[in-house]
């Protein structure tokens, strides 16, 4: 099993930054893949970002691409994920996840994913 814990969420003024952090614990030596998703009320839940454990190759969603860096602490059995240029559409609990070994079906959906956190509220807000 393992055990994501995610914080770093908060109120954030739309142009302002913040990072996420997501730890990981249990067997950590399973995964393959960390990434954030996120969901706003009566939405689906979208992917975000996404990063291999190993080799740190690194994916995005368009709508964060190019104001986003997902990174990770292997000391620390940590990710992050930093957002600048906030937007009230950023909006949602943002939620980490694991995928525990290589799948064919990649690391952009939400079904690919074997452990999920609690989630962490982020508002983008004046």
């Amino acid at each position: 099993q393992v055990q994501l814990a995610e914080s770093g969420g908060g109120l954030v003024q739309p142009g302002g930054s913040l990072r996420l952090s997501c730890a990981a614990s249990g067997r950590t030596f399973r995964i393959y893949a960390m990434a954030w998703f996120r969901q706003a009320p009566g939405k689906e839940r979208d992917f975000v970002a996404a990063i291999t454990w190993s080799g740190g190759s690194t994916y995005y969603a368009d709508s964060v691409k190019g104001r986003s860096t997902i990174s990770r602490d292997n000391a620390k059995n940590t990710v992050y994920l930093q957002v600048n240029s906030l937007k009230p559409e950023d909006t949602a609990v943002y939620y980490c996840a694991a995928q525990k070994g290589y799948k064919a079906s990649g690391v952009r959906g939400a079904n690919s994913y074997d452990y999920w956190g609690q989630g962490t509220q982020v508002t983008v807000s004046s």
